[in-house]
């Protein structure tokens, strides 16, 4: 699969083919200084290389680019009063796009209003980088989408040409360091497993997020991935975590402990009694930094940097966690809106409110990574903003410099139990 730049672009242009029933037109309207005009004339010959033909009047476009200007004066009214009017042709058309380019588009406060206000613009960007995407981003063609009725097991042979099989093939070639995916959980890691591998010799990969703790966070594994475990499946998990929070959340000799519904070693089911003692064993060895059984009141207070759990139990933990943090904020910010006395409150403490939201928004971590894939696969929330997207990025990238993938190749003889006869593979 070619990849290209963004300028002059043949995959950009079979997308917009594959998007359009008929060539699609664009409308550009630039407000303000010269150099507005000569961005917005940037702009159409961009857009024009790849496809789209130019209209007269903005109802008869496909596409509808504002460029903006915040030096002349009123420029900010006019801008805002003519996207306003766009609002009715976006009703009559929701395939229409709409775009805000330029000065206005750079500024923070500027682009806030647009998502406050102006929900059905569809793209806001600035005037850096018109004629060509950031050194090293390239855009590879996948005219298909994976569906969330799609079948999570095979979505990826049947839609050869999504973004998610043509992402993990280019990450299982070479073609990238890391993969980054919003899209259906059950598709990405039964892909991730297929097309990619677990690194030889990991039983199950598991999925990781890094949990709000009373300490900074912790590793969750696994949150989903393997509902039902063996104990040499929470012993992976015990290393694995452990080199990922050494790893990629810079903690020391981290403490990992298992979930369980007390601390002494008899506590739980047979799974959880026969894997302390696997884990108990790795602890004596040096080989992970065990901390014995964790209940879930501790682990959220920070008892553990790695909290090691089969999938069911996990997600049960990450989504009772989810669950509590978004009633406390409900109920704080019911509190803070009583009466006046309590809002005067709350702007006393604004900055540990935000700080407060700030820890429970998932954005902030930018998602979960696939830990026991060959090579670094991150899973992003669903509901992923640019912002969550973002740092999602940043984590991939930090996930493939860490260096963990080779640790858990390198001991794998140390995560894994003898087998022998019908049971080895």
């Amino acid at each position: 699969m070619e990849t290209i730049r963004f300028t002059k672009n043949e995959a950009a242009a079979r997308t917009i083919a594959a998007y359009y029933d008929t060539p699609p037109m664009l409308y550009v309207h630039s407000f303000g200084c010269q150099q507005n005009v000569n961005d917005g004339e940037k702009i159409k010959g961009v857009l024009t290389d790849i496809g789209f033909g130019l209209a007269a009047r903005p109802e008869d476009a496909d596409l509808i680019v504002f460029n903006t200007c915040a030096v002349r004066e009123h420029a900010e009214q006019r801008v805002f009063g003519n996207v306003g009017a766009l609002k009715g042709l976006k009703e009559a058309n929701p395939k229409l796009l709409i775009a805000v380019s330029g000065c206005m588009a750079q500024q923070k406060e500027i682009v806030e209003k647009f998502k406050k206000h102006y929900p059905f613009v569809d793209i806001v960007f600035g005037v850096n980088g018109i004629d060509t995407l950031p050194a090293g981003v390239e855009i590879a063609h996948a005219d298909q989408v994976v569906e969330i009725c799609d079948n999570p097991a095979t979505a990826f042979k049947e839609k050869k040409d999504s973004s998610l099989t043509v992402g993990l093939n280019l990450l299982k070639n070479g073609g990238g360091d890391a993969f980054v995916s919003a899209g259906s959980t059950g598709a990405l890691l039964s892909a991730a497993t297929l097309l990619v591998k677990r690194v030889k010799g990991i039983r199950r990969a598991a999925m990781a997020p890094v949990v709000p703790t009373g300490k900074g966070g912790a590793v969750l594994i696994d949150c989903g991935a393997t509902a039902e475990c063996t104990p040499e499946y929470l012993l992976q998990f015990a290393f694995m975590g452990s080199y990922y929070a050494e790893h990629v959340m810079g903690r020391p000799e981290p403490r990992v402990g298992l979930l369980n519904i007390g601390a002494e070693p008899s506590k739980g089911t047979d799974l959880q009694r026969e894997a302390y003692q696997l884990l108990k064993k790795a602890g004596d060895e040096g080989r992970i930094n065990f901390a014995g059984n964790v209940e879930a009141r501790e682990a959220v207070y920070g008892e553990v940097d790695v909290i090691v759990t089969d999938g069911y139990s996990g997600n049960i933990f990450l989504k009772t966690m989810e669950g509590t943090g978004g009633f406390l904020a409900k109920e704080l910010k019911a509190m803070f809106k009583k009466s006046l006395v309590t809002k005067l409150g709350a702007l006393c403490v604004k900055d540990g409110i935000a700080h407060f939201k700030k820890l429970l928004d998932s954005g902030e971590v930018g998602g979960t990574a696939l830990v026991g894939i060959s090579k670094p696969v991150i899973k992003a929330h669903g509901s992923s903003d640019d912002y969550a997207i973002k740092n999602a990025i940043r984590q991939a990238a930090s996930f493939a410099a860490s260096g963990i993938i080779e640790d858990i190749t390198e001991n794998i003889d140390h995560m894994r139990l003898e087998r022998t006869g019908a049971a080895a593979e």
